[in-house]
């Protein structure tokens, strides 16, 4: 079984091995054995089903909370070349009718449904009759009360496990702490679910997270640092969406609006126009993004504080689906508590409860000091196994701890106690730094030995630092309006005891992370922009999303790898058969165009990895050995022949030919292009090179007036360099 699951991800989706936990994740559903698995965003939950799915007999169903997200699903399958459908409430009678007849031929494999359209009477009826492989429950955090997005039809699949008692169940999660999974497992009703919890770390995202002050000029900085790229930008509130994006607009970003507020109609052509590439960035409330599949969002910005981490992490979590580096900036302001508290006052009491319970651990998240990698990971139970991540603003170094922070620490903590742990952040912030107000002169705290203990710093610093204190638990919140009392960690620090991180910002250059340094490694970003224009061509002729295409990740590759053969090409992530069918000549016509105008080798490659049995989809595959047409070519350039005899032999177009000889001539470091070029056309290279450098072979072409072909001019650049 799971090597036809093997020869299953190479074939449709062009990947040669497995992400974690995704081998042992499609073992459970061959052995009919039901489970959870809580996978990151972009660590392949889908894959989890879809690849068990097409080897197995039989109709796959797959449980969906959004038309939009089913949609983006089946269409990706689909120009994979699997057999995958759906049916929803956007659809004709007659469309529907057409997926029926398909089940009832057996030729479709995995069959996309809600909820409601699932346990419907006869639909239920009909799918009994029908041979079902297994029942897949996506986004299943929707099940559970605890969980961030609740829904109550969901529930209703409590009911599967009696209508179908001997199919298989899998549900799949990227965002779920222990209580949450608990509870998916009891309303599904599983049997004895084998849990798979994956880390709930993303290392290719790059968290950063700033007090909001200029949030437009915050937001911009942003923009500006991913030119041309998508992104989204969340905001709290509706007025604070269209506020945003008018102002962007008119500062010329290109942006659309997105939120419940907005006609059915406008909200889908703003959404299309951002997921085909029209526009670069989409300004939305969270009503935004659940059902979004994009795998080539480069930043996601949040201009106020999420109501809870999972929120966060989901929100956050729609940049970097393709595994690259993606930048995560969280704005936040102490008002956005408030608002939050504000919004959640109608709730049912154990619903309130639950939710201020996650306000608080975003609240803590937002003004702790510690590696946002890290904060999140422990929020869901789990552990950061390195000391520094190197891809959020603690660890890079962006953010410093002021001078003194046991002592600043130390001056907050006693004027909460002399206050009698009776007021709140804003009050005891006025105390410390001197205000003048007339309740605190009424009060009598102006005669406090704490009393403009901080008067240096402003009201705003000071009340960040008592937040900051909050965070790493050295402070708490209580009562209806906050107020502050310290906790038994803080009563260690004010014996000196330990040292909390009150943070400033630091006046330092945004850095690029490690990650993302490691992704461009080898690509040639002309090569990789000139395929991202062919991308977006080949998708709007076929009316799909462009990631659906190809992946940001699978365009690195090429461009890192740059394929002169169908054979080469099928080595790139994320490219299978039907893709390769489809658009590898086109593609390769791009690739062979551009590397010679540029004097670039071509079938390069990545660098060879090191990888286990469970061999990371993430990673570049490893490339094949020499071919035996290039290494035959090597021994005829040996013996001098000429390119177009040696094309003969090895069967290859003259261009390719010619980038065996530029790898041959570098290999043996050959500085003498004789017998490949004359010595008169060797000079007027060595001239034009003298004249306007090696760098583009364009502009050499130009400078000869066209009258030397670009092999030539290859050959000749290549012995170039081994003089050099």
């Amino acid at each position: 079984m799971m090597e036809n699951i093997r020869e299953a991800l190479v074939k449709y989706w062009g990947y040669d091995g497995f992400l974690p936990l995704q081998k042992q994740a499609m073992e459970c559903i061959s052995r009919l054995q039901d489970s959870i698995v809580v996978l990151p965003t972009g660590g392949g939950k889908s894959l989890c089903f879809q690849a068990p799915a097409v080897t197995m007999p039989g109709l796959a169903v797959v449980v969906s909370p959004l038309i939009s997200l089913m949609k983006d699903q089946v269409d990706a399958l689909t120009e994979c070349g699997v057999s995958a459908m759906r049916i929803d409430s956007s659809m004709s009678v007659s469309e529907r009718d057409s997926v029926i007849a398909r089940i009832n031929e057996q030729t479709l494999k995995l069959l996309y449904l809600s909820p409601e359209r699932f346990l419907s009477d006869g639909f239920v009826d009909f799918l009994k009759k029908t041979k079902l492989s297994f029942i897949a429950v996506d986004e299943a955090h929707c099940v559970s009360m605890w969980g961030h997005d609740f829904r109550p039809e969901y529930r209703q699949l409590g009911s599967l496990k009696q209508i179908f008692p001997d199919i298989t169940i899998a549900a799949y999660t990227a965002t779920a702490t222990e209580h949450v999974r608990n509870d998916i497992a009891e309303q599904l009703r599983l049997k004895n679910p084998q849990m798979l919890i994956g880390s709930f770390d993303r290392p290719n995202l790059v968290y950063k997270v700033r007090p909001r002050k200029m949030i437009l000029k915050q937001v911009c900085a942003v923009l500006d640092r991913h030119k041309g790229e998508s992104g989204i930008i969340y905001c709290i509130r509706r007025k604070d969406v269209d506020s945003v994006c008018a102002k962007l607009a008119t500062k010329g970003y290109s942006v659309a609006a997105y939120h419940a507020g907005m006609t059915n109609e406008d909200r889908k052509k703003n959404q299309e126009q951002f997921i085909n590439e029209k526009v670069d960035t989409i300004v939305a409330t969270i009503a935004f993004g659940m059902g979004i599949d994009k795998s080539n969002v480069r930043y996601v910005i949040h201009t106020g504080m999420p109501k809870s981490l999972e929120h966060y992490q989901q929100e956050s979590g729609r940049a970097g689906r393709d595994g690259l580096e993606a930048e995560c900036c969280l704005f936040y302001s102490g008002g956005d508590y408030g608002i939050w508290k504000s919004l959640m006052r109608d709730m049912p009491a154990e619903a309130q409860k639950i939710a201020m319970i996650k306000l608080s651990g975003i609240y803590s998240y937002c003004t702790g000091g510690v590696c946002r990698h890290k904060a999140i990971l422990r929020y869901f139970g789990q552990d950061l196994d390195k000391d520094n991540c190197g891809a959020c603003d603690m660890c890079l170094g962006e953010l410093d701890c002021i001078d003194g922070s046991l002592v600043t620490a130390q001056k907050i903590l006693s004027c909460i106690v002399r206050l009698d742990q009776r007021f709140g952040g804003n009050y005891t912030a006025s105390v410390l730094t001197g205000s003048e107000e007339k309740r605190i002169i009424e009060n009598n705290h102006d005669k406090l030995s704490t009393y403009g203990l901080l008067g240096d710093y402003s009201k705003h610093t000071v009340h960040d630092w008592i937040e900051q204190l909050v965070g790493q638990d050295y402070v708490e919140k209580t009562g209806e309006y906050n107020v502050l009392n310290v906790a038994e960690k803080g009563w260690d620090v004010l014996k000196g005891k330990e040292t909390p991180r009150l943070l400033k910002p630091a006046q330092k250059e945004v850095k690029v992370s490690r990650v993302a340094a490691d992704s461009w490694d080898g690509v040639d970003k002309g090569l990789f922009e000139a395929l991202r224009k062919l991308r977006a061509t080949i998708a709007g002729k076929r009316r799909i999303p462009t990631y659906i295409v190809f992946s940001d990740a699978a365009l690195r590759d090429m461009a890192r790898r740059r394929p002169s053969t169908l054979e080469g090409f099928l080595e790139v992530k994320g490219v299978g058969e039907e893709k390769c069918r489809q658009y590898g000549e086109t593609v390769l016509a791009v690739i062979k165009d551009y590397c010679p105008a540029n004097s670039l080798e071509m079938d390069v490659g990545a660098n060879p990895e090191t990888v286990s049995d469970e061999l990371q989809i993430n990673k570049p595959k490893t490339p094949s050995r020499p071919s035996k047409a290039r290494q035959l070519a090597f021994d005829l350039f040996e013996q001098k022949l000429s390119i177009e005899e040696v094309a003969k032999s090895v069967n290859r177009a003259e261009s390719t030919t010619t980038q065996y000889l530029v790898e041959y001539i570098k290999r043996e470091k050959i500085n003498n292009p004789y017998p490949w070029a004359n010595e008169q056309t060797f000079g007027r290279i060595i001239d034009a090179v003298k004249q306007v450098g090696s760098d583009r072979m364009k502009t050499i072409f130009d400078f000869l007036d066209s009258e030397i072909d670009y092999n030539q001019i290859r050959i000749g650049i290549a012995c170039l360099r081994n003089k050099a």
